[in-house]
């Protein structure tokens, strides 16, 4: 019983880590440009943690970031601009979600490129598939109804062939 309440509380306080990267002498006193501001931080990549945000890293460097947000909001600055100025500053990685641009059209366009790729190659093939269950060459001798390609003339000379191999084999 403890245990399991030793392990509810440690999981609860982990899943709480992440709010507590913003340290209280961060929070603005305006809801709204609090609001704002962690909204911009979610946006942003921690360039030490580098799959982070910055809203939720510990790092010095994503508290300097999260304090400039603040600053720049604080100063009036729409949001485009604060993260204007965050990207030249810092380049486009320090965007979690990358702009759609010339650079990063690949990145955008790939994932669908592929897609259309494997969904044309498993038509082919299905339409391979379909093609060639149905084909009747003309000339072409078929299976017989004991599935046997050869008639009997054929078969008793493949048998004399392979029987003719193996007593090579054993001479040697």
């Amino acid at each position: 019983m403890i245990r399991t309440l030793l392990a509810a509380l440690i999981l609860s306080l982990s899943l709480l880590a992440p709010a507590l990267a913003v340290e209280p002498d961060e929070v603005m006193a305006d809801p709204a440009l609090e609001a704002r501001a962690r909204a911009l931080s979610i946006e942003l990549r921690c360039l030490v943690c580098q799959n982070q945000s910055i809203d939720g890293s510990s790092a010095p460097l994503a508290r300097d970031l999260r304090i400039l947000v603040r600053e720049r909001l604080a100063a009036g600055e729409s949001d485009e601009q604060v993260i204007s100025f965050i990207v030249d500053r810092y380049g486009e990685f320090v965007l979690l979600t990358p702009r759609l641009s010339s650079h990063t059209l690949i990145l955008w366009g790939a994932p669908l490129l592929i897609l259309l790729i494997g969904g044309g190659l498993v038509v082919r093939l299905l339409l391979r598939a379909g093609a060639n269950e149905d084909v009747q060459i003309e000339g072409v001798a078929q299976p017989y109804e004991d599935g046997h390609p050869l008639d009997e003339e054929e078969v008793a000379a493949l048998s004399a062939l392979l029987e003719q191999d193996a007593s090579e084999l054993k001479q040697k």
